[in-house]
């Protein structure tokens, strides 16, 4: 029986447009892709060819200079690298292309390879960039320690030696930052210089298309749990729901180190009314030293709202940053995740919970009900519907009792890493030149 190639799903043709490349699923009937577009090599080279911004500096469709390759290597900077979403995306596929990626300097002592910490990223320097043997570089994020000059500097070290730029556009409002306009300058640089630029969902890409007059590629968020240990936590969940029936669903929200977008305490009124209407829990984690030694007036106040909460019946949780595996642990006893986000794009945090099998609850900014969000609540920087939460996180609750599970399941989830991966490594295999491109087919 024949290998058979699913065709791509482009949308968007002229100056302005969104590129969309969405896999069908293998048991859909194909419809015909546009005959000038029928692979991933054709979409990205159409993509190339759009007018992008009129600026003097822009890059248009041509050969890099190590378009004439003998080896079917690519060598990759990512900027991280050590990270789930880069590592699920530079997974290894058989039969294609072999991807070196170069790992993330330390930042204290960039000739060695990086701990657990790789920020501030070395590699974002063209000095140190200039020491390494490179094809391409890919940048997620990581980039706020650098003012626009100095992220000049690293796109004009790029153009000049004719490697190509990749910019995956994860936040258009960094969690990280009051100020919207420290991004946006930082943006203002990246997305005029990248050769391609990637982002996770229509949503975003509209705003880039308004902002920049550049048209993405759009590809979902990829799964970040591996596997074995999703499919281990999901059937846990299921055998729990058949043993302990009675036992009351959990409804989290998860303050970490209390970011600049997030803010719990707004919520906490209509999550105890909806959790007392249905029989639930309702559990807020935060990182002990929120609590125990608060360093500003913002954390302060948050941890006088919480203990005030816990007072009146809320789980309050402070704990240490957790392991990968305590924190899959800790969210699989969720059966609702609450996202307390003021402001934002895009959440990593979403997608572990659709891992686990925990619904999710948004708000509806950003691109989180174009990323799959459960339900989305209204809300914006200054304030929260409540009545809009209480019905979604009610809803939620009722579906859970149901004993169903958020996400995909664990074989479906394998199959959109691949997916993730060869999509990708098409990608870069493209931009470089490389001789093998790998086939690509399904659809999340």
């Amino acid at each position: 029986m024949g290998q058979r190639r699913d065709d791509l799903e482009l949308t968007g043709a002229g100056h302005g447009s969104i590129v969309q490349i969405g896999w069908r699923s293998g048991g859909e009937t194909p419809k015909p892709a546009p005959s000038h577009q029928s692979t991933l090599k054709d979409a990205v080279a159409g993509w190339l060819r759009l007018p992008r911004c009129g600026r003097a500096h822009v890059h248009h469709a041509r050969s890099p200079r190590n378009s004439v390759r003998s080896s079917t290597s690519i060598r990759l900077i990512s900027v991280p690298a050590n990270h789930p979403y880069p590592r699920t995306i530079h997974a290894a596929l058989p039969g294609g292309p072999g991807l070196h990626v170069q790992p993330d300097p330390d930042p204290d002592r960039p000739e060695q390879p990086a701990g657990d910490r790789w920020w501030p990223h070395r590699l974002l320097e063209p000095a140190w960039l200039a020491r390494c043997d490179f094809d391409l570089v890919h940048v997620h994020f990581g980039f706020d320690h650098r003012t626009p000059e100095q992220l000049e500097e690293l796109a004009s070290f790029l153009q000049g030696s004719d490697r190509p730029l990749v910019l995956t556009v994860h936040d258009l409002r960094s969690p990280h930052q009051g100020d919207p306009s420290v991004l946006d300058r930082q943006l203002d640089v990246l997305v005029p210089a990248a050769r391609v630029v990637v982002t996770l969902t229509p949503w975003a890409a509209r705003r880039i298309r308004e902002r920049w007059g550049v048209s993405a590629l759009v590809h979902p968020h990829p799964p970040l749990v591996p596997v074995e240990q999703s499919r281990r936590y999901r059937v846990e969940r299921l055998r729990r729901a058949q043993v302990e029936p009675a036992t009351p669903p959990v409804v989290a929200v998860a303050c970490k180190s209390l970011r600049e977008n997030c803010e719990p305490l707004r919520l906490l009124p209509a999550l105890e009314r909806a959790v007392g209407s249905g029989g639930a829990r309702l559990r807020v984690l935060v990182h002990r030293g929120v609590v125990s030694a608060p360093a500003t007036q913002r954390e302060r106040r948050v941890r006088d709202g919480l203990w005030e909460a816990a007072d009146r019946g809320v789980e309050v949780v402070a704990h240490d940053p957790m392991s990968d595996e305590e924190l899959w642990r800790a969210v699989s006893e969720h059966e609702v995740a609450v996202l307390p986000y003021r402001f934002g794009t895009h959440s990593g945090w979403l997608e572990m919970c659709h891992d686990l099998g925990t619904f999710v609850a948004a708000p509806g900014f950003g691109g989180y009900a174009d990323q799959g969000a459960d339900a989305i609540y209204t809300a914006d920087e200054d304030r929260v519907d409540e009545a809009s939460l209480e019905r979604a996180v009610t809803a939620l609750i009722d579906r859970s009792r149901q004993g169903a599970l958020a996400g995909d399941s664990a074989r479906v989830q394998a199959e959109r890493r691949h997916r993730a991966a060869a999509w990708h490594t098409a990608l870069y295999a493209h931009l470089v030149g490389a001789d093998r491109v790998p086939v690509l087919s399904g659809s999340r």
